[in-house]
């Protein structure tokens, strides 16, 4: 998860949702009220769930592990792959996307016309 969120991509595209989210909670009253009860739910969960937990979570330690190691290797390769795209931010992907689209509808519009 650490690695993940490291990436330009997916660090930049959760400053644009919690901008986002931000800005409608300022906006709309109820979703703030929503929010913060939706927060305070999982907190209380979270909390109630912690010390009963522990034991399990002590014996998936191992198998954890291995999920995470398998993660990073997936993630590795995907960096390969991907490389430029994952380093840009999520504003420089979409930038790069609406060009691609609107050349490519235009040489559809002039394939079409000549």
């Amino acid at each position: 998860v650490e690695e993940v969120a490291k990436l330009s991509l997916v660090s930049s595209a959760c400053d644009v949702v919690s901008a986002a989210s931000a800005s409608t909670e300022e906006s709309q009253p109820c979703l703030r009220s929503a929010s913060a009860a939706a927060e305070q739910g999982v907190q209380s969960v979270s909390e109630a769930t912690a010390s009963p937990v522990q034991p399990l979570l002590a014996t998936l330690q191992p198998h954890v592990a291995a999920a995470s190691e398998f993660a990073s290797k997936g993630l590795d390769k995907l960096g390969e792959k991907l490389p430029l795209l994952l380093q840009k931010p999520v504003e420089q992907v979409l930038g790069g996307t609406k060009e691609l689209v609107s050349c490519t509808v235009a040489e559809v519009r002039d394939a079409v016309s000549s």
